[in-house]
């Protein structure tokens, strides 16, 4: 009987050493696959951080807030293409592109508007027109536009289209900056003890978003490389000012290198103009001021500076955390008048001037803390959504049909 099972006992030791075998193999090409696909994981992680720190300085997904039926609306409107392309089918290929920023001053907005309409060269390019909210009186106005072509935008989260919910007043909202029940309300004070005002807020925010929208997210503009100009509705313009800015755009490399924009008009915007022939080079200014793609791309890489600067004004907000990384400075002209004259409407800048440089001016400058009122940390993360999200890899761009 045993001899008869030995051989069985000999074959199943046989099996059993087999299958350990077998498995320990296994076991080895399992562990080198995962090892290969490990590494190769790691390298398309490694890729896609890549592609993300190339163009865009953040990675966190977007959270925009909740939209109601208006801010949809309008965001719908932003895709809509230019009007007056009957009367205007083709622009200038040297054009420099017009955006003009407005709130709910029509008494000021009537006038620009009657003032480009009498520029010379406003026909050759395309006026956008970014409004902060929807205010039917300025949205009338700017359709009655027939000298060249334009097109409205409409900041989707304005403050002023929200008034129940962020990014406008919310009944969760600390109403007082000693509120005894804080831990149940929304809201973080800026670093004077303030709470937010979303009317003061909307300042900078519509800013930012119209900058990133017109530079990143129009079909219109998001492959315009040269220069725009930017207005506000309570600027004057004069009727040489778009040719102006066209000689001053192709001055500035060849007379300020160092010069990284160009301005219809001084810094101080009290300064009456220095009323000689010149061209100066001085700090950057808020009035007409105009640059490039590539300007825009290190603003834009500046973006959490801006976006958490405790001050509401956009303006001293890039004196203070942008604009000092660029090291100096804008160029415009010497004179410059206050009424119209014959010298105002035809150009009147002269490629051998002089320039005279101003290198220690005063103003707002880096070390600054701001005038605070954007303290609250729902503001700061919806200013650097505005920055992302034209660079999302898991969200489309709101204005992609």
């Amino acid at each position: 009987m045993a001899t008869y099972r030995k051989p069985h006992l000999k074959e199943a030791a046989l099996k059993r050493l087999l299958s350990v075998v077998f498995i320990t193999l296994c076991g080895v090409l399992l562990l080198i696959f995962l090892l290969g696909t490990n590494s190769t994981s790691s390298s398309i992680s490694r890729h896609l951080d890549e592609v993300v720190d190339e163009s865009s300085p953040f990675s966190e997904e977007l959270s925009l807030p909740k939209q109601n039926h208006l801010s949809l609306q309008l965001e719908k409107r932003n895709q809509l293409a230019p009007r007056n392309l009957d009367l205007y089918p083709s622009l200038a290929e040297d054009r420099i592109i017009v955006v003009l920023y407005v709130h709910n001053r029509s008494q000021y907005l009537k006038v620009v508007v009657d003032s480009l309409s009498r520029v010379e060269g406003i026909n050759e390019t395309l006026l956008i027109v970014s409004h902060d909210g929807h205010f039917e009186d300025m949205n009338k106005m700017i359709e009655s536009i027939r000298f060249c072509q334009v097109k409205q935008i409409f900041a989707p989260y304005s403050p002023h289209l929200f008034s129940n919910s962020f990014p406008g007043v919310s009944p969760t909202d600390c109403k007082d900056k000693d509120d005894e029940t804080r831990k149940h309300c929304n809201g973080n004070p800026d670093q004077y003890g303030n709470l937010r005002l979303p009317k003061i807020v909307s300042l900078k925010h519509h800013w930012w978003w119209m900058m990133n929208t017109v530079w990143d997210g129009l079909k219109e503009t998001k492959e315009h490389s040269d220069h725009i100009l930017f207005i506000e509705e309570d600027h004057f313009i004069f009727p040489n000012a778009y040719r102006n800015i066209q000689i001053l755009t192709k001055l500035k490399s060849k007379k300020c290198a160092d010069c990284y924009a160009a301005n219809l008009a001084p810094s101080d915007v009290n300064a009456r103009g220095e009323g000689w022939d010149s061209l100066i080079a001085e700090r950057m200014g808020n009035v007409g001021y105009s640059f490039n793609r590539t300007v825009w791309r290190k603003i834009h890489k500046k973006a959490r500076e801006f976006c958490f600067f405790d001050d509401y004004n956009w303006d001293i907000t890039m004196w203070a955390t942008v604009y000092p990384s660029f090291g100096w400075s804008c160029l415009h002209i010497a004179r410059v008048q206050i009424g119209i004259e014959d010298l105002d409407k035809v150009p009147n800048i002269k490629a051998e001037w002089d320039m005279h440089v101003y290198k220690h001016q005063p103003g707002y400058k880096a070390g600054f803390k701001g005038w605070g009122g954007w303290g609250d940390e729902r503001d700061h993360r919806l200013c650097l959504n505005f920055a992302n999200m034209y660079y999302s890899l898991n969200t489309d761009s709101p204005l992609k049909s």
